[in-house]
């Protein structure tokens, strides 16, 4: 069965020694983190639940301090864990034409009638999301995730629309 969480960060390391971590996000995610009370951390098959008593932001990362971690010996008990929200929580905070990563990977890809792969990941070059493309060759191609390119997204159906300009998927 799947779970309802997803994936929102992963902590890198401690900052300072009274407990706080930083934490490493998808760009422009600010506003959605600063509004989270909980997270999860997966510890084998549970998940357990971290309180966020504060967050603050630099250039390069989040910097947070969870209820109950006061020293870096303990923050470093959870380095390079991902950190999770409910699937509900982050659906909360998707705006029109932004999807979960989940709900993208394992759709078909269409241009026109016409399949011609795949998606079989989602990643971001700092400007766009990308989506991992693996066509009927089996090479992956990456299409940029913006309206001139990605039509129509169809979840129900599992289909996406694209429009395959020249070179796109080679």
């Amino acid at each position: 069965m799947k779970n309802n969480f997803v994936s929102v960060g992963k902590i890198l390391n401690f900052h300072g020694v009274q407990g706080e971590a930083k934490l490493g996000y998808s760009k422009n995610r600010e506003d959605f983190l600063s509004q989270l009370k909980e997270v999860y951390v997966q510890n084998g098959t549970d998940y357990e639940v971290l309180t966020v008593s504060r967050i603050r932001f630099t250039p390069k990362c989040a910097i947070v301090k969870f209820k109950g971690i006061d020293n870096l010996n303990d923050v470093l008990k959870y380095k390079n864990k991902l950190i999770f929200v409910e699937e509900l929580t982050a659906r909360e905070f998707l705006e029109e034409d932004e999807y979960l990563i989940d709900e993208l990977v394992g759709l078909d890809v269409y241009d026109g009638d016409k399949k011609v792969g795949a998606v079989v990941g989602v990643s971001n070059n700092g400007a766009s999301d990308l989506l991992s493309v693996k066509t009927e060759g089996k090479k992956v191609s990456l299409v940029p995730f913006v309206k001139a390119i990605v039509l129509s997204v169809d979840i129900k159906n599992r289909k996406i629309l694209i429009n395959n300009i020249e070179g796109l998927l080679s």
